[in-house]
């Protein structure tokens, strides 16, 4: 009986957050249910590292205040043959990128 009123005001309460609040709480959202992102990563037009299986990109903030860093970062399959497949080989790693880079793109597989 209590947790659908816990529920209830909770959800009554988001409305009054600011729309900051409520994009930090949508990315904890995110970030505990994940997304199968894709991040390509371009050298003029030419196709030249690709990230698959990515769970989120996440701006960088300092430990003791709220400033964002100048980059961004994630987790992810780097797919050497950029073919959008997980091979043999293909391991998951952390990867960061500027936040002043204009050749990338992130997206949701659509698999």
């Amino acid at each position: 009986m209590m947790k659908p009123f816990l529920a209830l005001c909770l959800f009554a309460l988001i409305p009054a957050c600011t729309q900051e609040s409520q994009n930090q709480m949508s990315r904890s959202i995110q970030n505990w249910t994940g997304v199968n992102g894709i991040l390509e990563v371009y050298a003029g037009e030419k196709l030249v590292r690709k990230f698959i299986q990515v769970d989120k990109l996440t701006t960088a903030t300092a430990t003791t205040d709220v400033v964002a860093r100048p980059y961004r970062f994630g987790y992810g399959v780097l797919d050497e043959n950029l073919d959008g497949v997980k091979n043999s080989g293909e391991k998951r790693v952390y990867f960061e990128f500027s936040d002043h880079s204009t050749n990338y793109i992130f997206y949701e597989s659509p698999r």
